[in-house]
């Protein structure tokens, strides 16, 4: 008696005549020229400033000579941007996050304010008022984070909001007096800490020039090689979806905010060491500098998309216009000039590089 086929056989027999190639996407952009170029700055977007930055070195060394590309000038451009790159390295972890923090200027200097009121109006060890400082610049970030994060409150009105707070705070807790850097010289020398120098060669390097780099080099691996950076650059791309595959968005973003106002807080005492005294009128413009040197560095203010290598690359830009426009003797309206057109390109780069993705 013959035996008529079943379903499942007649399914399998089909299937063994059928196509076995996977459905491909045709991709019109990876052939040409332009194409490869735009995968390759999307794949790594430190590779816009960095070439920004090489050809301005080398434009301003053409043009100046010895005057520029001597040991001593190509420091100094590392000692003039330290404050504002430690400060930039705290403003690319948030901004990662598609987050902005208006009040990192605000917490470096009452951390500050902090380190050299305890050691001086209270008497404290100078270790003990830098640990306090440091204490401080953590708290704010974390009641930045907090709100962020719990109360669902905007991160631009969250950090203007603190901006105002910090900024007051400041002000009437140092009733508005300076510390002379006599007075931490002979009495406190550790605040001035990061203000100590190495001379290599004619190169002079400070510790607060060592520190910028050191953490840099620092965060660029840990945003890279560790789950916690996994998780900051996956809450900037999307963060229902980084929660629906398990991250604990509210914990990343506090710990976010409360690192950046710890490297605030390290970038206040860094800036005792660079100008030698404690004032809590100085650094006010560190907040729109940080922004600058992210923006010019590649770092999406989307989140999800940069390098913090970046973020270096443009603070050193700014510094090589800065120094560059003033050794040529031009206004030093150039230079805001030439920043802002180079702010503008920044992004206008970073949206062309955003659809490839997209």
């Amino acid at each position: 008696m013959a035996q008529t086929p079943t379903s499942g056989q007649d399914f399998e027999a089909s299937l063994a005549h059928s196509p076995t190639a996977v459905a491909e996407f045709e991709d019109h952009s990876s052939g040409s020229l332009i194409g490869k170029v735009q995968n390759a700055l999307h794949q790594t977007p430190s590779l816009v400033p960095l070439i920004v930055l090489i050809l301005s070195i080398v434009v301003f060394g053409l043009l100046l000579g010895s005057k520029f590309f001597s040991p001593f000038a190509l420091t100094l451009i590392l000692q003039q941007v330290q404050i504002v790159g430690i400060v930039a390295a705290a403003q690319s972890i948030v901004i990662l996050t598609a987050g902005i923090d208006l009040s990192v200027g605000a917490i470096m200097v009452l951390s500050s304010v902090v380190m050299g009121q305890f050691a001086f109006r209270y008497g404290l060890p100078p270790s003990i008022a830098v640990f306090c400082g440091l204490v401080c610049g953590t708290a704010c970030g974390f009641v930045n984070g907090y709100l962020v994060a719990r109360v669902k409150l905007p991160p631009f009105i969250v950090t203007l909001g603190m901006w105002q707070i910090v900024l007051a705070t400041n002000f009437l807790y140092s009733a508005n007096e300076t510390i002379r850097a006599q007075e931490i010289e002979a009495q406190a020398p550790l605040l001035q800490f990061f203000g100590n120098k190495l001379n290599i060669g004619g190169a002079i390097f400070t510790y607060g020039v060592i520190f910028m780099i050191l953490l840099v080099l620092v965060l660029a691996y840990v945003l890279r090689h560790t789950a916690w950076g996994r998780h900051v650059y996956a809450v900037g791309d999307d963060p229902e979806a980084a929660g629906l595959s398990g991250v604990n968005v509210g914990k990343t973003l506090i710990s976010v905010y409360m690192l950046s106002g710890l490297i605030c807080a390290f970038a206040g005492w860094a800036l005792i060491g660079r100008i030698g005294s404690v004032s809590p009128t100085s650094g006010q413009l560190a907040n729109i500098e940080s922004i600058t040197a992210v923006v010019i560095g590649g770092i999406s203010l989307f989140g999800g998309r940069g390098s913090i290598l970046g973020t270096l690359f443009g603070a050193l830009i700014v510094g090589v216009f800065t120094l560059g426009l003033r050794l040529l003797g031009a206004d030093a309206q150039w230079t805001y000039l030439l920043i802002g057109v180079l702010i503008i390109g920044a992004v206008a780069v970073d949206q062309w590089i955003r659809k490839v993705s997209a």
